[in-house]
C-alpha cells in the first residue's frame, strides 16, 4: 500500500496543476463558453437527431453520465473533505467549472474524428489521437491503457462501494453482494449496445434526481446552518480559517483530485459516448458534455458535500497531521459520512437510502465501463470480433466480483493510479489537439449569429478526409440532414 500511495503522489501532484492550468487556458480560448452558452446546452438536450448508427444527444448524455456519476459523488466527496477539509469542496467546484471547457474540447474532437464500425458510430480518445495527431502507436497505447483501466482497474472501485455500503447499512455479506452485482451486470452487457443505452437512459435521470431531492430535503432541514457551512467552505478554501488554514495545499490537491475522479473531464472517459451521438454539428455534443460536468460535480457532488458539512457528519484527518476535526470518532471516510448525514433527517433509513443510491450510481458506471472497454478493443482490432468481446465480458465481470470482496484502500489506490495514467496520456495529447475543436466552436457561433441551426462542413474549418462527415453537406453522412435541419 505504501508503494501505491507514493506512485499516486508522483502522478497526481503535477497532474492537479496541469488540469487547472489547461482548463483555465481553454476557458479564455472559448470565451467562457461554460457560461455564455448555457442556454444553448439546455436546448441541445431536448433537440437532436438519431439514427440506426447514432444515438440521440440525450442518450449520449445519459451514457456518459452513467460513467461520470458513480461512487466518487458520494464516497469521493467524503474522502476529499476528510483529507483536505471543507475547503476541498470549493476546489471541486472550481475544477468542475474549468473542466467544463476541457470536456467540451475532448467531446467535440470525439465527434469530429468519429468513425463507422460494424454499422455504428464509434470514437473517442484513441480515434482523435490517431487522426488528429497522426500518431497511431500513441493511440494504441491510449486504447490499451483505457481498456485495462475500465475492464480491470476501475470496476472494483464501483463494486467495492456497493458491497461495502450494503454491509454497513444492512449487514449483507460482500460475497453475496458481489454475486448479485456480477449477475445483474452480465444480463445488461450481454444484451449489447442497445440494451446498455436503454438501461442508462432510464436509470440515470431517475437515480440522479432522486438523490438530489433527498439531499435538498436534508439541506432544507438544516437551512439555518447553511450560511455557516458555506462560510466554512470558503474560508477553508483560501487558507483563512483558523483550524483548516494550514492545509490549503491539501484542500486544493484533494478537491481537484476527487473532482477529476468524479467528472473525469480531461481523462477521455466521456468521449466514447459523445462520439456515438447523431448531431448536425460536433460542437452540439461538446456543449451537452460540458453540461454533464455541471450535473456531476456542481449538482450531485456539491449536494453531497454541503449535506455532510451542515450536519457535521465528517472528520478531517490530513495525512501526516493530527485530526483537526473528529465529529464521527472511529468512522472511516467514505459512504459512512453521507449515511450519517442522511440519517440525521431520515432517522433509521438514511443509511439504507445511501446504500441503494450507491448501488444505482456504481452499477450504471459499471455498465458504461463495458461500453468504453469494448470501444477501445474495437479500435485496436479494427472491429469487435465475438471472441474478443466474450473475453472482455469475462474479464470485466471477474474484476467486478473480485473488487466487491477486497479492501477498499487497495481498490481505491489501484483505481487512482489507473485514472491518473490515462489522464496524463489524454491531457498531453489535448494540448496539441485543441485547435480543431476551437475552430468548430467559432464556426458554431458564427452560424448561430446568422440565425441558423448550425451544421458542420469540415471545409469551413480547414479540414477534410473525415470518415463520418460529408464535405459541404454539414451533417453526418450516414443519415443525411435531419428533417428539422432540411426545413430550416
Amino acid at each position: 500500500m505504501e508503494l501505491l500511495t507514493q506512485v499516486n503522489d508522483w502522478l497526481w501532484t503535477p497532474l492537479v496543476a496541469l488540469v487547472l492550468g489547461f482548463g483555465l487556458l481553454l476557458t479564455f480560448q472559448t470565451r467562457c463558453m461554460q457560461i455564455r452558452l448555457l442556454p444553448t446546452m439546455f436546448r441541445q438536450l431536448v433537440r437532436g437527431e438519431k439514427s440506426e448508427e447514432g444515438i440521440s444527444p440525450f442518450q449520449a448524455l445519459s451514457l456518459t453520465l452513467s460513467s461520470r456519476v458513480g461512487v466518487g459523488n458520494i464516497a469521493g466527496v467524503a474522502t476529499a473533505i476528510a483529507a483536505g477539509g471543507p475547503g476541498a469542496l470549493f476546489w471541486m467546484a472550481v475544477m468542475a467549472f474549468l473542466g467544463g471547457a476541457t470536456a467540451f474540447v475532448e467531446s467535440t474532437l470525439a465527434q469530429i474524428y468519429k468513425r463507422r464500425i460494424d454499422g455504428q458510430f464509434r470514437g473517442g480518445m484513441p480515434y482523435y489521437i490517431e487522426k488528429g495527431l497522426g500518431l497511431r502507436k500513441v493511440a494504441v497505447v491510449a486504447a490499451v491503457v483505457a481498456a485495462l483501466l475500465y475492464a480491470m482497474l476501475a470496476p472494483g472501485v464501483q463494486s467495492n462501494a456497493i458491497s461495502g455500503s450494503f454491509e454497513s447499512a444492512l449487514g449483507v455479506d460482500p460475497l453475496i453482494s458481489g454475486l448479485v452485482i456480477t449477475a445483474a451486470l452480465a444480463f445488461i452487457i450481454v444484451g449489447g449496445r442497445q440494451r446498455i443505452v436503454k438501461f442508462v437512459e432510464v436509470i440515470v435521470p431517475f437515480m440522479a434526481g432522486g438523490y438530489i431531492l433527498a439531499a435538498v430535503i436534508v439541506l432544507a432541514s438544516n437551512v439555518t446552518a447553511l450560511p455557516g457551512a458555506v462560510g466554512l467552505v470558503l474560508s477553508s478554501a483560501f487558507g483563512a480559517h483558523s483550524i483548516y488554514g494550514g492545509i490549503l495545499g491539501s484542500a486544493i490537491a484533494w478537491g481537484v483530485r476527487r473532482a477529476l475522479f468524479s467528472n473525469v473531464a480531461g481523462v477521455g472517459e466521456g468521449t466514447y459516448g459523445s462520439a456515438a451521438a447523431q448531431v448536425s454539428h460536433p460542437a452540439k455534443q461538446g456543449l451537452v458534455q460540458c453540461f454533464s460536468i455541471y450535473i456531476d460535480t456542481l449538482f450531485i457532488c456539491m449536494a453531497t458535500g454541503l449535506m455532510i458539512i451542515v450536519t457535521g457528519a465528517y472528520n478531517v484527518e490530513p495525512a501526516g497531521d493530527p485530526a483537526l476535526a473528529s465529529n464521527l470518532p472511529g468512522v472511516e471516510a467514505g459512504p459512512a459520512y453521507t449515511q450519517a448525514a442522511m440519517d440525521s433527517v431520515f432517522a433509521g433509513t438514511g443509511g439504507s437510502f445511501v446504500a441503494v443510491a450507491i448501488a444505482l450510481f456504481a452499477f450504471s458506471t459499471l455498465v458504461a465501463f463495458y461500453y468504453i472497454s469494448e470501444t477501445n478493443v474495437a479500435y485496436v482490432l479494427g472491429r469487435t470480433p465475438t471472441a474478443a468481446t466474450a473475453i472482455l465480458k469475462v474479464v470485466l465481470l471477474g474484476m467486478t466480483f473480485w473488487g466487491s470482496v477486497q479492501s477498499a484502500d487497495l481498490i481505491w489506490a489501484v483505481g487512482d493510479i489507473g485514472y491518473a495514467s490515462l489522464a496524463w496520456v489524454n491531457m498531453l495529447c489535448l494540448l496539441f489537439l485543441a485547435k480543431p475543436a476551437l475552430r468548430a466552436l467559432r464556426d458554431f457561433d458564427a452560424q448561430r449569429r446568422r440565425g441558423l441551426d448550425p451544421t458542420f462542413d469540415p471545409a469551413s474549418i480547414g479540414m477534410s478526409d473525415l470518415d463520418c462527415w460529408n464535405t459541404g453537406v454539414g451533417t453526418n453522412s450516414a443519415a443525411g440532414a435531419s428533417a428539422e435541419d432540411r426545413s430550416r
